[in-house]
């Protein structure tokens, strides 16, 4: 059994807690957060010993991983702390405030040998997987254009401010909502070298970001476009789709379903000329616990089986989060370039 501690349990933490208490091969050992109802509600509810101080969970509870659920702010400087005691790392998204903080991360990770993983949880999506699929095969030929779409409807009225709403601690609908379309890009595409034309909205919020709009470059012939909007009232949750064009074809996938269109007829392949559907139901592997989704429990089992086998992350690590964290640096850079806000 593995040993795990929780470092914060508001609303993703909480669900991380249902899902590692429910995992076969993990034992919930300790949970940390400062609330003093959090720590009553594990302590009487679950039997879990809490903390409000992560340091002294560290030091008193043998951990062999740590799920970190906090403000962005405080992300470094836990998951240092818990690096240097040669403990594994399952790290909320996104990772760092700066891509500086997370290289200094993922070269003491490796340094130190331990399985790290951040939470993008679209790269656990089987329409998602299904889209990389497709783009190694080189399906749709060699892409020249996408278009990366993140909508929902979280900030709908000017209300009181929480540290999602905090510029300072990670908050505003760029490191909140547009990092998942981002690591998707990174994850489906690569890193683009650069970006251009990034303008922020501000729709109902004061101090950060409601809506982010950018070109993004590569070296190659390819570019793209990311539309981000968390005020969208036509939307009644999270929507993510991205679009992606080749010389052989294009595909089109969201949470649902993987949508692919061929130019022309494929030679010895089970495809045809124009439209072949994939249904995210037909993609997706069964969990052992359903919470929010699939995805969630696919990423916490992937992060354990690789604690287990001792097998570094191929799926969402470190270092692949900390090229999303460049990618969110260019567009703040860009963006300030202009004056935007």
């Amino acid at each position: 059994m593995i040993n795990v501690g929780l470092i914060g349990i508001g609303k993703m933490g909480l669900s991380h807690l249902a899902i590692f208490k429910a995992h076969k091969d993990v034992n919930v050992v300790a949970v940390s957060d400062p609330s003093k109802l959090m720590q009553l509600g594990a302590s009487k509810f679950l039997n879990i010993p809490s903390y409000s101080d992560y340091k002294e969970m560290i030091e008193k509870e043998s951990l062999d991983a740590v799920v970190i659920s906090t403000p962005t702010k405080f992300h470094a400087e836990m998951v240092n702390d818990c690096l240097v005691n040669d403990i594994h790392v399952f790290c909320e998204k996104p990772f760092c405030l700066t891509p500086e903080e997370g290289e200094k991360l993922v070269a003491l990770a490796n340094e130190r040998k331990l399985i790290n993983q951040v939470g993008y949880h679209c790269r656990f999506v089987g329409a998602f997987m299904k889209v990389k699929e497709i783009l190694t095969e080189n399906t749709i030929g060699d892409p020249y254009y996408f278009k990366m779409e993140v909508y929902g409807n979280v900030v709908k009225k000017k209300k009181a401010k929480t540290w999602r709403s905090k510029k300072s601690e990670g908050g505003g609908c760029l490191y909140d909502y547009a990092s998942h379309g981002i690591d998707s890009i990174v994850y489906l595409l690569g890193a683009p070298s650069g970006v251009s034309g990034t303008v922020f909205k501000t729709i109902n919020s004061i101090e950060i970001e409601d809506a982010i709009y950018s070109t993004l470059n590569y070296e190659s012939n390819l570019s793209g476009q990311l539309c981000v909007n968390w005020c969208e009232p036509s939307y009644r949750k999270m929507f993510n789709q991205i679009t992606i064009i080749g010389d052989k074809g294009k595909v089109i996938a969201d949470r649902q379903e993987c949508k692919l269109f061929l130019n022309n007829e494929p030679e010895n392949s089970n495809l045809k000329k124009g439209w072949n559907i994939f249904y995210t139901t037909d993609l997706t592997q069964p969990v052992d616990y359903y919470l929010r989704g699939e995805e969630y429990s696919a990423q916490v089992d992937h992060f354990v089986q690789s604690i287990i086998k001792n097998n570094p992350n191929d799926r969402s690590s470190f270092k692949t989060a900390q090229l999303t964290d460049q990618v969110v640096s260019m567009l703040i850079n860009d963006a300030n370039s202009k004056g935007a806000k």
